[in-house]
């Protein structure tokens, strides 16, 4: 048996979650419901706008993959995230907070810069825009990479939005390649239309030419991925990608391939306050469901189950009674 469930990869960065008015994003030119990358100065900006109107904040260590593996952590997975982090207070509250959720870091020796932060703004339509600074994250190497915690998990999962530069497009592709050597299962999220649309070349470099055993998606991602117009045909083109893969549809569920069969699953009926989190939680659950030997189409029940918990209340993260009620309603170990 081998020590991790769940090994991650990816930008680690602070999450730190405002609830703003659609007026807020016109006035400040933002592109609302995407993830933007901005410089430290535009961050400070934002975020001190916000101060000034005294809107409320909620922070907590972040970062797809992360968010993805804390989720996973708290419903009893093993895990261990790789990442990197300057030496700064809010590079301490990242390892800190990590570490509270359960999850083992692995950095060599922290950034001489800022540790990053994403600014998670939430409108009333519960649509969540990020503006981020990923700081230290752009310095991500192969050193980050702890070997021996790698061949001694199941799943190496990586987050797509680490394909916005070429050096962390190799460690991931690199990271990928080890994996692979190492009877190590490979799984990737596509994060982001705009990412899709923009680094689909660095995508398809981390993926490789024998493809990865598990990709995770929504529609417009996977659209764009494959160069498609419906869900179905992108169904199909991811085959030539991944062994099996899934297609999140929010409340309409998911679709989801288990390397024989496309299978249609019910999303969950809840009242959405804050999309932020709803795709990195269905990972986690999913992944922790299949490392505790479920099949996929009772994963993606139970996954859809709990991203409807986090689009219900405010924050990526649920409380950790949450956990124990889902794991108890779906008879989970």
């Amino acid at each position: 048996m081998k020590k991790y469930n769940i090994y991650g990869m990816g930008a680690a960065i602070v999450d730190t979650e405002v609830v703003v008015n659609d007026s807020f994003i016109k006035e400040n030119d933002i592109g609302k419901g995407l993830m933007t990358l901005v410089d430290v100065e535009r961050q400070k900006y934002l975020i001190d706008s916000l101060t000034t109107q005294r809107v409320p904040v909620k922070m907590s260590c972040g970062g797809s993959a992360c968010n993805s593996v804390v989720a996973a952590s708290m419903f009893g997975s093993t895990a261990f995230f790789s990442g990197k982090v300057a030496d700064d207070e809010v590079g301490d509250f990242f390892v800190k907070d990590l570490n509270k959720s359960g999850v083992d870091f692995h950095q060599v020796d922290p950034s001489n810069g800022v540790t990053g932060k994403c600014l998670v703004m939430v409108t009333p339509d519960a649509e969540r825009t990020m503006n981020t600074n990923l700081g230290a994250s752009l310095e991500l190497t192969y050193r980050e990479v702890d070997e021996e915690a790698l061949t001694n998990s199941e799943w190496l999962y990586i987050e797509g939005y680490v394909v916005t530069d070429n050096q962390r497009t190799a460690v991931a592709r690199d990271a990928m390649q080890f994996a692979k050597d190492n009877g190590v299962k490979t799984s990737l999220s596509l994060s982001d239309p705009f990412v899709v649309e923009v680094f689909s070349d660095n995508i398809k470099t981390i993926i490789g030419d024998d493809g990865l055993d598990l990709i995770f998606c929504n529609g417009d991602e996977a659209r764009s991925f494959t160069g498609t117009h419906t869900i179905e045909a992108a169904a199909e083109g991811l085959k030539k990608y991944a062994k099996t893969f899934v297609i999140t549809r929010g409340p309409g569920g998911s679709l989801v391939f288990d390397g024989n069969n496309l299978i249609h699953t019910d999303g969950v009926l809840a009242s959405a306050v804050d999309t932020n989190g709803a795709g990195d939680m269905f990972a986690g659950a999913f992944l922790h469901a299949l490392c505790r030997g479920k099949g996929f189409a009772w994963a993606a029940d139970f996954a859809n189950a709990a991203s409807s918990r986090v689009v219900s209340q405010f924050g990526p993260r649920i409380k950790s009674i949450e956990y124990i009620s889902l794991k108890q309603q779906f008879k989970l170990d």
